[in-house]
């Protein structure tokens, strides 16, 4: 071939000695061919060098072979790694992410979904910051998996075992003596921190400790929020418990900070556990027990999921619970 010159569909069926629309058929995976015509094209494809133009074949197909991943907070590391390992998963199957950063907003997820369906989207994987999804009539028609939270309406979801989670992290301190564990959670109601606190109920009735609604403090899931919570409840209060339970790591942080710089000695007199497990928990001091999220799974579960939607294959189970495991550090 012409090294200048880029191949054309033409070139590709004169190579593979067929027609321009048994290439198409072939490229398009539109079936009416056989197993060695199929072959040959491939082969053809490959040694012209023949690269589809996607835009072209979007419009004929209306399809795009682009997925839409709509995200709370791109720069969340929790959230980071489930997109990372969709791409890596996702760009073995050929098909590519449009990213989308919704901020925990409505305006903004109503926004993203209707440019992902403006641009042929072939499917969506949605962390929805919303309790209930209410525009489920624009994307009726295009396959949606819903992941880590879990919306009322939601019916393809691929979540973390977030109620073994609370409990995991509530027992480390209930067997480790702790009887006043503190629970800051984030101040949204959204599936996960329900479930959360649901797993630190469980502990605690295991553990025949009552549950003490002066020691459930809740503030926006942000390290200089849950200082100033942390501060003012040191301040007004003192040290009224022996342990805490965060529901996210930076606010575990935060606690830790204001504890030691109060001269509280950790964990001798305060056992704190965070959530996610993500990098920093590692490079503290002392490090942060945690509850680890396989991101990983989750991210092949909804690969997976949103790949057999598109294909139109049977899903027997509507919802995947991926297990999570308990890190213990230098915090309890």
């Amino acid at each position: 071939m012409d090294e200048k010159k880029k191949p054309s569909i033409v070139d590709v069926a004169k190579w593979a000695g067929v027609s321009t629309a048994t290439v198409s058929r072939v490229i398009n995976h539109n079936g009416g061919y056989s197993r060695e015509t199929e072959e040959k094209v491939k082969k053809a494809v490959n040694e012209c060098e023949f690269t589809p133009n996607a835009n072209a074949i979007g419009l004929r197909t209306n399809k795009s072979r682009c997925i839409g991943v709509i995200v709370p907070d791109v720069t969340n590391e929790f959230f980071a790694r489930i997109i990372q390992e969709l791409d890596f998963y996702l760009l073995k199957h050929k098909y590519s992410l449009l990213i989308c950063n919704s901020n925990e907003g409505y305006e903004l997820e109503n926004m993203h979904i209707r440019g992902l369906i403006e641009k042929h989207i072939d499917g969506i994987v949605y962390i929805s910051g919303q309790n209930e999804i209410k525009h489920t009539g624009k994307i009726r028609n295009i396959p949606v998996v819903y992941i880590d939270r879990a919306p009322k309406n939601a019916e393809m979801l691929i979540m973390s075992d977030n109620q073994e989670g609370g409990y995991l992290a509530t027992r480390e301190m209930v067997r480790k003596g702790c009887l006043r564990i503190l629970l800051l959670r984030d101040v949204r109601c959204a599936s996960t921190i329900r479930y959360r606190k649901e797993g630190y109920l469980r502990a605690l009735r295991e553990g025949n400790i009552p549950y003490n609604e002066e020691l459930e403090v809740s503030c926006f899931p942000e390290y200089a929020q849950a200082r100033s919570v942390m501060d003012r409840l040191m301040k007004s209060r003192g040290c009224f418990f022996d342990g805490i339970f965060a529901t996210n790591d930076m606010m575990a942080l935060a606690c830790i900070n204001v504890l030691l710089e109060a001269g509280v000695k950790i964990p001798e007199e305060v056992k704190v556990v965070g959530f996610d497990n993500i990098s920093l928990t590692r490079f503290t001091s002392p490090q942060i027990t945690t509850i680890t999220q396989d991101t990983r799974q989750m991210a092949l579960a909804a690969g997976s999921t949103i790949l057999k939607m598109i294909q139109k294959k049977e899903i027997r189970e509507k919802t995947t619970i991926i297990p999570v495991t308990l890190e213990v550090r230098g915090t309890t």
